[in-house]
């Protein structure tokens, strides 16, 4: 039985690690609330749906904030910005560069994401709708999964596996880790054959009928088909396995 079986299996048998709660806020709602229009949807294509959410990594004694934007199907992070601060100005920097990846895709995207006061202000909806980007938010955890995943993965599977000195050591490494999760880590979304940048390579020149599609959730139940698991958007705290070069934890 290999790995990925037997978490399935104990987790149907209600097994599992306790987790650490998180007593670190990163959201705070904003007044300003968009429905969620991706409940249910079908999505088949790059950038039509991308992701984003706040979290926080501990470091010397303070906290510092990570901001990831992640493309529904491909899993690639095309956006991140660090800082020592939860001002939407970290959260415009990562969307200027989900814009620069996203150049010159001739299709409708869906921004979704959670109600914090960042996502909800004037400067970052204004540069969402200056780029025909419509707007979606969710009311809980589970309505913003993927972008839950990639804070975790990042943190849990990287980060805290690392030594790192400071601030601006931070930024260097979370560079790295975006560069090896979209360029080198195997998927478990596409039945770790492909790395998310492979995956866009592969069927970004596919014609729609023959690209699996992605359900997203319903009524908050994840529901997926071909290109998904459903273990795959659970926001798990505990490290998961995958090839990891050793060069990586080098400086």
């Amino acid at each position: 039985m290999g790995r990925d079986k037997f978490c399935e299996l104990f987790l149907e048998l209600g097994y599992g690690v306790k987790r650490v709660r998180n007593y670190h806020r990163t959201t705070y709602s904003g007044d300003l609330y968009y429905p969620n229009l991706i409940e249910g949807m079908s999505v088949n294509r790059p950038f039509q749906v991308i992701q984003s959410d706040i979290t926080y990594f501990h470091l010397n004694g303070e906290h510092y904030y990570l901001v990831f934007i992640i493309d529904v199907y491909t899993r690639l992070i095309v956006g991140y910005a660090v800082s020592d601060h939860m001002r939407t100005e970290a959260n415009i920097s990562a969307l200027k560069m989900a814009f620069q990846i996203m150049n010159g895709q001739p299709w409708s995207t869906i921004h979704h994401s959670d109600r914090g006061s960042q996502y909800g202000s004037h400067a970052y909806t204004e540069l969402l709708t200056k780029q025909s980007i419509h707007i979606s938010m969710g009311l809980v955890a589970w309505e913003n999964p993927y972008a839950e995943r990639v804070n975790g993965i990042i943190k849990n599977e990287y980060l805290k596996l690392w030594v790192i000195r400071d601030f601006k050591d931070l930024k260097r490494k979370v560079t790295k880790a975006v560069n090896h999760y979209n360029e080198n880590r195997l998927h478990r979304a596409f039945k770790m054959d492909y790395t998310p940048m492979e995956f866009y390579k592969k069927l970004i020149d596919l014609p729609t009928q023959e690209r699996p599609t992605v359900n997203i959730y319903t009524e908050g139940r994840q529901n997926f088909q071909e290109a998904s698991s459903p273990l795959e958007v659970y926001p798990r705290e505990e490290p998961l396995a995958h090839n990891c070069p050793m060069e990586l934890n080098k400086c």
